[in-house]
């Protein structure tokens, strides 16, 4: 395994001194700092100076103890550069358990390659990195790090613990700053850490001592929601070389628009000439956006571009029309440039991307956010557009942008709006299936699945796969089909209404137990829910459900007909503040029985006090799922 990490400072201590002070810090850290650690941060201090509004120096000091070769990770030893930004010096030390050098690393000992090495990028950014394998451990890393970066709108933040199973015996930062360019900041996550602030005359400072290793827990909450975290800013500061200022939101939002799209809309005439053809004499704005995304979906490829300024700037629309790619950036500019010439208004919109969940900061006005759609106003709402998916429909966000704050950006200023929010009954998946048991324990099935919401865009890309790769995924989802047989299946994509159909054809062999003239199978056969949360004596982080479901089920099942039924399952319903499952069985004839089942699972955050009561209700669930029926042969 290769041990990657960077740093870039001169070490100025003699080796026969650093050797004696790692030694001491080696032994002087208190042990249950070992706990679920992988690694410990011994002593870690940033120094962070705006020199101006043009310039800020970073210097940076870590003394880290890898305990094991899964702490490696954690070293978190990078640095990047660009043509803005300069690492000024670089140093590290590797010792032993015993404050020995294994090894001391220049400068000249450091490699230097593109971020986007392997990678569909086009950027100026660089990082610098140590290619290395440690051959025993614990070890002690000791990196030091200057870097002068002329982009005052991105000052870093202080996150004291980030990585998980990682111990903090202590974690500074110090920020110098003139008095005269709006500095700010805000602190998130404080509580239950031993964290000190002081402020002096043009500077802050926050110290972090004695924090224990975060073990990761089921449906814990993403990492940055629960450690602490300090964001900074400048009211006052500039962006490759163009100054701007974030006092509100609206000043904001047009100087973006005016510094970073209002230069960039020029589309050839020869593209609007073609467009035009494609709209005919359509005067609904919502139906001409349709035409135009669909345009823009065939005609374009995703590829990330991190150029301009600082990676904000779009590519000229009429680059994008001419090359016929782009990134978030370019693309959804491009679309918004095309709709602008044929009068449908939408506002380039930057928000945070991922399946999970974040924020643009209401409260924090700053350069923010990893990802850029366009949002188009219809009646009352905002339709927002992913424009760098060559297959999403149009208006569908699925899990990458829903649910959250974004800026949407406009040429009189900016403004922060909430994406759509995918309920629960709005990410719905009905399932309408039959099958047959045979004597010897064989099941056939027939299965139609409909998907909407957040399970539409669970699944609507299986239509693309090869079928080697479709038959695994079915294996997979229907995971308690052991020895699964795909004899057939076909897929309907109703992107006008988003809703994904799926209809499956299989048999698998040793469905039922059989024995003693006795067939017992869970009636139950496609949809178990067996994702029951892990027990922990003592819960220490508080859990979330980022979205919730709701899944309907019914299933027409024929028996053998020489069978009785012997024993079967009662009814079961359970209503809690997470959800709501019913499972209901019909006996239709002697041969033939109806299994109904629905599953409510609304979205929350939750204290770690509630999480033995969640995990008892799904529990529960996963067991009514897994009820089984079992037949007797007649006599």
């Amino acid at each position: 395994m290769k041990f990657i990490f960077v740093s870039v400072f001169v070490f100025l201590f003699t080796t026969v001194s650093v050797a004696q002070k790692i030694n001491n810090d080696l032994f002087l850290f208190p042990e249950n700092l070992k706990e679920n650690a992988n690694s410990i941060v011994i002593n870690q201090s940033i120094d962070i100076e705006i020199n101006s509004r043009k310039s800020f120096t970073i210097k940076k000091h870590k003394v880290v103890r890898v305990l094991n070769e899964l702490g490696l990770k954690n070293v978190d030893a990078i640095e990047y550069y660009d043509n803005s930004t300069k690492i000024k010096m670089l140093d590290a030390t590797m010792y032993n358990a015993y404050g020995k050098v294994i090894k001391s690393f220049k400068q000249k000992d450091f490699k230097d390659q593109s971020v986007a090495d392997g990678f569909s990028v086009i950027t100026e950014n660089r990082m610098v990195f140590l290619d290395y394998t440690p051959t025993e451990y614990p070890f002690t890393l000791v990196y030091d790090s200057e870097v002068v970066d002329d982009n005052t709108a991105f000052i870093p933040a202080w996150i004291p613990i980030d990585d998980p199973y990682e111990g903090v015996l202590k974690s500074t930062i110090k920020i110098s700053y003139p008095d005269d360019l709006g500095f700010k900041f805000k602190e998130q996550n404080f509580e239950g850490y031993s964290i000190v602030k002081k402020e002096e005359k043009d500077a802050v400072l926050y110290t972090l001592e004695n924090a224990q290793a975060i073990k990761h827990e089921d449906l814990s909450p993403s990492f940055p929601k629960i450690v602490p975290k300090v964001i900074f800013g400048l009211e006052k500061f500039s962006l490759k070389g163009v100054e701007g200022t974030a006092t509100n939101w609206k000043d904001f939002g047009k100087w973006m628009y005016t510094n970073l799209l209002s230069d960039t809309e020029e589309i050839k005439p020869e593209t609007i000439e073609k467009v035009k053809l494609l709209i005919g004499d359509e005067k609904d704005p919502v139906k001409k956006a349709k035409t135009i995304y669909k345009y823009v979906q065939d005609k374009t490829r995703y590829v990330s571009v991190q150029l301009g300024i600082g990676g904000w700037k779009p590519m000229l629309a009429k680059d994008v029309d001419r090359l016929g790619y782009g990134d978030c950036k370019a693309l959804s500019n491009y679309t918004r440039s095309l709709l602008k010439a044929f009068d449908v208004p939408t506002f380039y919109t930057i928000i945070y991307a991922g399946n999970s969940k974040n924020d643009i900061q209401n409260d924090f006005v700053s350069m923010q956010g990893n990802h850029a759609v366009l949002a188009l106003p219809n009646q009352d709402k905002l339709t927002f557009l992913e424009c760098t998916s060559q297959t999403s429909p149009f208006g569908f966000e699925g899990d990458f942008t829903d649910d959250r704050y974004a800026l949407i950006v406009k040429p009189d200023g900016g403004e922060i709006v909430k994406t759509t929010s995918y309920l629960e009954k709005d990410n719905n998946q009905k399932m309408n299936s039959s099958y047959s048991i045979s004597e010897d324990g064989k099941i056939t099935c027939t299965i139609e699945i409909k998907s909407k919401g957040v399970a539409y865009d669970n699944s609507y890309h299986i239509e693309k796969e090869p079928a080697d790769k479709i038959k695994e995924h079915y294996k997979e989802i229907f995971g308690n089909l052991l020895n699964l047989t795909i004899d057939k299946y076909s897929f309907e994509n109703d992107k006008e209404n988003i809703l994904f159909t799926e209809r499956i054809q299989c048999s698998a062999i040793n469905y039922s137990n059989v024995s003693n003239n006795t067939i017992i199978f869970p009636l139950n056969a496609f949809n178990q829910y067996s994702a029951v949360p892990q027990r922990y004596r003592t819960r220490n982080n508080p859990f979330e459900i980022s979205r919730g479901f709701f899944d309907e089920d019914e299933i027409q099942i024929s028996l053998p007909e020489n069978y009785n039924i012997d024993a079967k399952p009662n009814n079961f319903s359970i209503k809690d503040k997470f959800g709501e499952y019913t499972a209901e069985i019909i006996i239709v004839s002697p041969t033939k029985i109806i299994y109904k089942r629905s599953f409510l699972l609304k979205k929350g955050y939750y204290d770690k006090s509630e999480y033995e009561n969640y995990r008892k209700f799904i529990e529960q669930i996963a067991k009514a799922d897994n009820s089984k029926i079992a037949l007797i042969k007649k006599t």
